[in-house]
């Protein structure tokens, strides 16, 4: 079956709000939605928006010192914004993402992804894959870390749903697999 490039409003994806001359755009969308075609991921995210930054090391490094306290670069960070239900229960139930009044044009912004593209590109290299290889597991980690789960704190949970994803689409080693091997 032919992936998706367009999605609707009766799509339970997200809008991705990506700057539109970034080359990464399309990519990243057309990777959304083959995760959440997956059906790993429950939930109708249709009137949800996410937004995806790409920055330098230099940039990277003053919003990790700034919201972490680490003065540091790093490849990729979240933020979510919906705290009340992102957490990885809603996961296991039928959240409803719909327009709270449903009179309303609205749309709930799940928060936001950082991925530093100097930090991908050298990643790439690094591990011998191209670098949409690269921003796709950093994005996967970071859209993870948006629905509520956190592998700095869980049981193994994100570890084990990111490791599905990138194996059902075809992707290298995860993240935090990476990590832990080093």
């Amino acid at each position: 079956m032919p992936l998706q490039t367009q999605y609707t409003k009766s799509s339970p994806m997200p809008r991705l709000d990506i700057d539109e001359n970034s080359p990464y755009k399309q990519q990243l969308e057309k990777l959304l939605l083959e995760i959440l075609n997956l059906g790993l991921i429950k939930g109708d995210f249709s009137h949800c928006n996410l937004e995806v930054i790409f920055v330098d090391s230099k940039t990277m490094r003053e919003i990790n010192r700034t919201h972490r306290g680490k003065d540091s670069t790093t490849d990729v960070l979240s933020f979510p914004l919906e705290c009340d239900f992102v957490a990885c229960d809603f996961m296991d139930s039928d959240f409803d993402f719909s327009p709270l009044d449903s009179t309303a044009a609205f749309e709930r912004l799940l928060g936001s992804i950082v991925i530093n593209t100097e930090l991908a590109k050298a990643m790439s290299e690094s591990y011998n894959h191209t670098l949409i290889d690269e921003i796709s597991l950093l994005f996967i980690h970071g859209f993870l870390h948006i629905l509520g789960y956190d592998h700095e704190v869980d049981n193994g949970e994100q570890r084990a749903l990111e490791q599905r994803i990138i194996e059902s689409i075809g992707l290298k080693q995860s993240l935090i697999v990476r990590v832990q091997g080093d």
